[in-house]
């Protein structure tokens, strides 16, 4: 679908799957966290794709979209991306500070759009970036985990990978974007699997972790596989094929506040005022972001 054609307004419904999308997202890097503690990272993410593929790939027709683009995508948002985010947050970054420096891809995806598909980057929209950037970099300054350079590179380069691959799905043109994570995922497993069996202790230590994990290791896995790889990413994708790159990137800057909620829910994380603050500019971007063509649009009529 050629970006002109592209509505630059989420109607309500594609509002809510956003926000729906995020919130998974969100909440997710709570369930990273305590899955890290029974699976090393690679073999974590292997097994996310291996049944986010298994037995799906029997039942669902092929997309219409190249093998060359499927393996982009699957490498990329497999291994660019998760691969490299879990082995970050086991040990070199927070799960706080992995949701917020992971909403780069932000810039990344706007970046490849306005460079590939020649889409365009609106005034109302680099504003609505701007502020909600600033409410990021509010809880950057305030966090209290420990870091370091490394996690923060790791977590960068994921954001870029995250990038790649949401422009990697938009050039597929219009397909099952449902199809399309699954069958993406035959690409993400192969390197996840030869990556955990050169550093995670070979066959032995793989499955060593695969059979000492307890039910709640196991409902990790396939909380990654159904709820953020199946239903989160290919919803995403489908997102990003109606509407532009610009209008749609934003929404993921809310992971942050959803993460920041489900740890001080699920891990009595403290939620101080400096936190709400920033959730407020985080909020108010995004609906600078999504409402502002209506606003202007009705402030032109009054």
């Amino acid at each position: 679908m050629n970006s002109s054609h592209k509505s630059h307004q989420l109607p309500l419904s594609h509002l809510l799957l956003a926000l729906a999308i995020v919130a998974v997202w969100g909440t997710n890097f709570v369930v990273i966290k305590v899955s890290l503690r029974e699976f090393p990272p690679f073999l974590f993410a292997a097994l996310r794709y291996i049944f986010a593929l298994l037995p799906l790939v029997f039942f669902v027709p092929r997309p219409k979209a190249s093998w060359k683009n499927l393996c982009l995508y699957g490498c990329a948002i497999g291994v660019g991306q998760f691969g490299v985010m879990y082995f970050a947050i086991d040990g070199k970054i927070s799960p706080g500070l992995a949701s917020l420096v992971i909403q780069t891809q932000v810039f990344f995806t706007i970046g490849f759009a306005m460079f590939f598909a020649k889409e365009g980057l609106r005034l109302y929209q680099a504003v609505a970036v701007a502020i909600a950037m600033t409410g990021l970099g509010i809880i950057a300054l305030h966090t209290d985990a420990n870091t370091t350079f490394v996690g923060l590179a790791l977590v960068l380069f994921s954001g870029f990978s995250w990038g790649v691959a949401n422009t990697v799905s938009r050039r597929a043109g219009a397909i099952n974007m449902f199809s399309y994570v699954v069958w993406a995922s035959a690409f993400s497993i192969p390197p996840l699997l030869l990556i955990s069996w050169f550093f995670e202790g070979g066959t032995e230590g793989m499955a060593s972790a695969m059979t000492s994990a307890t039910a709640w290791g196991w409902a990790g896995v396939l909380w990654q596989s159904w709820a953020n790889t199946l239903f989160g990413y290919a919803a995403w994708g489908w997102l990003l094929s109606k509407h532009p790159a610009a209008v749609v990137a934003p929404a993921p800057l809310l992971v942050p506040i959803f993460g920041m909620g489900a740890s001080a829910f699920f891990l009595s994380e403290s939620l101080p005022l400096w936190k709400v603050m920033a959730a407020g500019l985080v909020i108010t971007g995004l609906i600078i972001n999504l409402f502002w063509p209506s606003l202007k649009k009705g402030l032109a009529k009054a």
